[in-house]
């Protein structure tokens, strides 16, 4: 018997199915092992040696691959077929090794571009070895990755207090977005005018011109720049007599664009579907693995992490087959469309990403969710269109021209002669008006025209646009920053780590952002240079292709980073903040309407306004403190986003106290009641969340967030109340001493019971992670009948399960979660959801916790544990 290791285990039940009984699959469920979070992990004076990982959950599906190995005749290593994947089964092969289990073993490497049965056969037929060079270049990856961050984000701790962390390829992203904002605020709108007019001849149907020459010159965009102006082009309009001077009908042609690669259908998603790169990277992924087609699981879509544009022949030959039986043979050119990636790299050339088999329409596949047909639908167009005839179009040109040669419109329009790949796809872009008709009326040369109605319009330059999700990975990609695989991660963890929000799709950088990235470009400005991370990129694909070694240029770059940091260790914190007010000046303090210098003190008027940092991060104050304690948040004018003075919202009924909105040192803040003036208590306060808008806080939003935190309900294990609330890092839930972060602010106030104990059971099997991450369906079942929601199976730390908005069910044992039906799944859900706790069950917990032995046993063991953490940091 053969073991066969694969990443997912959708995808093992698939595999599994189509090699039969000699064959095992098990799931690797991803990567088995990790650099852990903290310092020495990678060594420089050891050579580079790496300490690696695996958390609770790896270890257990490491120890199942290692019982079925050692109980088969061989290891078949089946990982995905790029960087990543051959990387998971180096790390397979070095941890099976470790454990003993390849005595005698045969190894061998598979690599498939599709989920079908032709495909994983045609593997099996045609073993590798591992490549080594592929794996030599993720570890220099990881490990350059590691050093950056790890050596950089303690520097920005000491010199920046509240800033987290900086990692090699988010912070030159984030200069890009902190770049275009600059450009933004520095930009100065110049008025221009255009002039249009109605024109027809020859008993024609009137069309638009616009004018192109006045006083005998050619009218560019700033030739007209008043109303004065628009005024004067109007009149010589009106008192000429015009004729057509020429008509020009040009043919065009326009072919169709190439399949898709990662980064292409990133782009197009988000323009098309309104996705990000996560949602449609988790789509693709389960396009990629399959749904179950006729009693068998086959996978639809090819791999999607891919920079590679070109097809296999067998695959061109069934898409020009489809594109015949389907349009007919004026739509199939005479010879095939070949396509040639202008990447450098070749890292991973694998195929386009295209659907497995043409003939499989995108409205046959009524399995599918509304996400996968929408992408599914997509990727089928673009890989049909890209091998479908040219599209033809006439374009045609009309100059009128007055007698005198003074003046002059013109008038341009275009028609679609034959729609050619039109007909089933056109490329999401700003120009898309142009695959619509424009036609213009048939005019004949030397006619008279009468020209009517002209029009001055008045415009404004506009500053260029912040980046979207598309707009940002096309840059990234131009600049040759990152890899399409990783642009998902790129943008998420610049979220997570609040250095920019989004808003209506497009990215705007936080102050927190701004403040690193001008740290950076100051202190460590090489490290952000777009040439110089592409460089980097560059040579890693030198390693992955066997022409440098990974070690002695991980050398070459750490003398050199490791310099840098060292002469930062001087450096104090005043030269830190001045290089950061002369950076930020502009934004941080702009000019005042009245005249007065943007940094003097608006209440002392004698002390200059300053950035400074203080235990939770930055703000502006005086440089006369303590004299002056005038100060502001960053990125806040002082009229502000908050209110100018105090605000009263409302009474509290329970207390008669009133609610106030007030502003701090640290933002907007609610307030009840005043500080009790005998004996100086503090009145209860809570922080404004940064979403939301404290100029339009009422009354109940504000109640929501002075009745933090919120009580869940008791844990089901030992009747512990578990809390939700917003802290300093944002939303959570608590449980004794275990937080785990939420995904929004909402989630404070309506998380369940169920919800939050998986939060934090996630938590407890990835402590290291920075929050919780969404877990993803193994299977989807079908939506709710009364709420028309995905019911899916998952695999949870304790088993399988099924989920239905907040509301998890155990599947019981003895139930296939492979065969689970939509009938059985919704019957669990009910049947949970008549057993959610009550608020009777909070007197369980005052029991629990009156237990003398068990709180003494508690208490004594979390000492234990503590003190062997602290000993172990020490070794550390």
């Amino acid at each position: 018997m053969q073991v066969v290791i694969v990443e997912s285990p959708s995808k093992a039940k698939t595999i599994n199915k189509y090699l039969g009984s000699d064959y095992k699959v098990l799931a690797s469920y991803g990567h088995i092992r990790d650099l852990p979070s903290k310092n020495g992990s990678v060594d420089p004076e050891a050579d580079f040696s790496m300490i690696w990982e695996s958390d609770a959950r790896s270890k257990k599906h490491v120890s199942d691959i290692v019982d079925a190995v050692k109980a088969a005749d061989g290891v078949i290593l089946a990982t995905d077929p790029d960087r990543e994947g051959e990387a998971i089964s180096w790390h397979l092969l070095e941890v099976l090794d470790k454990k003993k289990a390849l005595k005698d073993k045969s190894i061998q490497r598979v690599a498939f571009n599709a989920i079908t049965k032709r495909a994983v056969e045609e593997a099996i037929a045609n073993p590798r070895t591992i490549d080594q060079d592929l794996v030599d270049a993720y570890l220099a990856r990881r490990a350059l990755d590691y050093l950056v961050g790890f050596t950089l984000s303690p520097v920005l701790w000491r010199k920046l207090p509240g800033a987290r962390s900086a990692g090699r390829v988010q912070s030159v992203a984030l200069r890009l977005i902190c770049e275009r904002e600059l450009e933004i605020e520095k930009f100065i709108a110049e008025e221009f005018w255009t002039l249009e007019a109605n024109v027809s001849a020859d008993d024609s149907p009137q069309f638009a011109a616009r004018l192109v020459k006045l006083d005998g010159t050619k009218v560019e965009k700033f030739t007209l720049t008043t109303e004065e102006d628009g005024s004067r082009a109007k009149k010589a309009v009106e008192d000429a007599q015009f004729l057509i001077k020429s008509v020009e009908a040009k043919p065009t042609r326009r072919n169709p664009a190439a399949p898709f690669t990662t980064s292409t259908l990133q782009q197009e998603a988000s323009r098309k579907l309104g996705f990000n790169a996560r949602r449609t990277m988790q789509t693709a992924q389960r396009l990629y693995e399959g749904i179950t087609i006729g009693g068998e699981t086959t996978g639809l879509i090819t791999y999607m992490r891919t920079d590679g544009i070109d097809m296999a022949p067998e695959a061109v030959m069934a898409v020009r087959d489809e594109i015949k039986s389907t349009f007919g043979a004026d739509y199939l050119p005479s010879s095939p469309r070949m396509y040639k990636s202008k990447q450098k790299n070749a890292q991973e050339a694998h195929e386009c990403i295209r659907p497995t088999n043409f003939a499989r329409h995108p409205d046959a596949l009524k399995q599918l969710d509304q996400d996968q047909y929408r992408l599914y639908d997509l990727i089928w167009k673009r890989a049909m269109a890209c091998q479908m005839e040219t599209a033809r179009l006439e374009q045609t040109t009309i100059d009128i021209e007055s007698r005198d040669g003074k003046t002059g419109l013109r008038a341009t329009g275009s028609v679609v002669v034959f729609d050619g790949f039109l007909k089933l796809y056109a490329e999401g872009r700003d120009d898309t008006e142009d695959e619509k008709d424009r036609s213009l009326p048939k005019v004949s040369e030397g006619s008279d025209a009468q020209v009517t109605d002209p029009t001055p319009e008045q415009h404004f330059t506009q500053p260029p646009p912040r980046f979207t999700e598309a707009s940002l990975v096309k840059r990234l990609e131009e600049l040759g920053i990152g890899r399409p695989s990783t642009y998902a991660s790129i943008i998420s963890t610049l979220q997570d780590r609040s250095y920019v929000t989004m808003d209506k799709n497009r990215f705007i950088p936080d102050d927190k952002g701004r403040i690193v990235t001008a740290f950076l470009e100051n202190f460590f400005g090489r490290y952000v240079e777009y040439d110089f991370t592409a460089k980097l990129e560059e040579t890693l694909d030198d390693i992955s292709n066997g022409e440098m070694a990974w070690k002695a240029f991980l050398r070459r770059f750490w003398d050199e980073f490791h310099a840098r940091v060292e002469d930062m260790s001087d450096l104090r914190i005043s030269e830190v903040l001045d290089a950061l007010n002369e950076a930020l000046g502009p934004h941080i303090f702009p000019q005042r309407e009245d005249g007065r210098p943007p940094r003097e003190c608006p209440t002392c008027g004698e002390g200059e306004l300053s950035l400074k940092v203080g235990r939770y991060g930055a703000f502006i104050g005086c440089s006369r403190y303590p004299e002056c304690k005038h100060t502001r948040p960053l990125g806040q004018s002082e009229q502000g986003n908050a209110p100018a003075e105090d605000r009263q919202l409302g009474v509290d009924p329970d207390t008669s106290q009133a609610v106030w909105l007030k502003s701090g040192r640290f933002g907007p803040y609610v307030q009840l009641g005043e500080p009790d003036p005998d004996t100086k208590e503090k009145p209860k306060r809570s922080s404004i969340p940064k979403s939301w808008d404290a100029a339009s806080l009422d009354f109940d939003k504000a109640m929501k967030l002075l009745a933090l935190p919120r009580d869940v309900g008791p844990h089901p294990e030992d009747g512990e109340m578990i809390e939700a609330s917003l802290g300093r890092y944002g939303p959570y839930v608590k449980h004794g001493k275990l937080y785990a972060n939420l995904e929004s602010i909402d989630d404070v106030f309506d998380i369940g019971i169920n919800r939050a104990v998986a939060v934090l059971e996630d938590k407890k099997a990835n402590p290291r992670g920075r929050g919780r991450s969404a877990a993803k369906p193994q299977r989807e079942l079908g939506n709710h009948p009364d709420t028309d929601e995905l019911v899916a199976v998952y695999d949870g730390r304790y088993g399988p399960y099924v989920k239905h908005q907040k509301t998890n069910a155990t599947i019981p044992q003895g139930v296939d979660p492979a065969e689970i039906t939509l009938e059985q799944a919704l019957e669990l859900i009910s049947a949970r959801e008549a057993k959610k706790p009550t608020k009777k069950k909070k007197t369980a917990k005052k029991k629990s916790a009156k237990k003398p032995a068990k709180k003494k046993t508690t208490k004594k063991a979390a000492k234990k544990a503590t003190k062997k953490t602290t000993n172990s940091a020490g070794k550390d």
